[in-house]
């Protein structure tokens, strides 16, 4: 293992954050249990006092096939996935195309588009050291219970890569801001949507320093250049409390907070 300086204003896809160093996970390396573990940082808004970062290394960035199962490393990135499903004409991937970072980061909170999500097509997770399989693991929208570190996963084949699912699920979210932001901010509550909510209690729009809810998914909190941790937190706040107060519905964020 060693140190990497990693500077989340750039890495991060909400670019907001600083330098951090984060321990980098070699294969082979006994895994700390005092670290938190980050991925594409797809999701993360980390903060000016974040708790000790750990990261896995490309050593965990794999891919290989034995007989029917597809065996990934969770430092993969989802891109990559996708390609190798394409090009070895396997089915069940198509969604990931929609789904930036990594498969650890998918794992971790059952990642999907649609009725898409990442159980669905999940045979088992590697989870400190030990196979464990998918229905053995509680889990369900956007949320898994890994209880530890994932490495890698497993997964049946099934061959047929279907294109035209996969036009379909990238003409499906041309409804989301090209600024930066760390995707969906809130889970949706049951039988709602947490953009309409948030739009429902005035907030599309709404701008804090260079934060802002986007004008055109009220639930993508979009950075319009040097945003910061303290703006967009503020308007995180703002919406659970105006949403809270208005409709009773408490908003519980999809974006993790560090």
């Amino acid at each position: 293992m060693f140190f990497k300086a990693i500077d989340f204003s750039k890495y991060s896809s909400i670019k907001v954050g600083q330098p951090t160093q984060v321990l980098m996970i070699e294969e082979g390396d006994v895994m700390p249990n005092d670290r938190y573990l980050i991925g594409g940082a797809n999701n993360l808004l980390v903060s000016p006092t974040p708790p000790p970062l750990m990261m896995l290394s490309k050593d965990f960035a794999t891919i290989t096939q034995e007989e029917n199962m597809l065996t990934i490393g969770a430092a993969m990135p989802t891109g990559r996935i996708v390609s190798y499903a394409k090009k070895n004409n396997i089915a069940g991937f198509e969604f990931c195309s929609k789904l930036p970072g990594t498969l650890g980061g998918m794992l971790a909170m059952n990642a999907g588009v649609k009725e898409y999500e990442i159980f669905n097509i999940l045979h088992s997770i590697k989870i400190n050291g030990a196979w464990v399989l998918a229905e053995d693991i509680e889990h369900g929208y956007r949320f898994a219970k890994l209880h530890g570190i994932a490495t890698h996963a497993k997964f049946e084949i099934h061959h047929g890569f279907n294109q035209i699912l996969l036009d379909e699920l990238l003409n499906l979210r041309s409804n989301q801001p090209h600024q930066p932001s760390a995707g969906s901010a809130f889970k949706n509550p049951e039988g709602d949507y947490a953009g309409r909510l948030i739009e429902a209690v005035g907030l599309k729009g709404k701008r804090k320093g260079q934060m802002q809810w986007s004008t055109i998914h009220a639930n993508f909190l979009v950075n319009l250049g040097g945003g910061t941790y303290e703006e967009a937190k503020s308007l995180i706040d703002l919406a659970k409390n105006e949403v809270v107060n208005q409709f009773d519905i408490t908003l519980i964020e999809e974006i993790k907070i560090l």
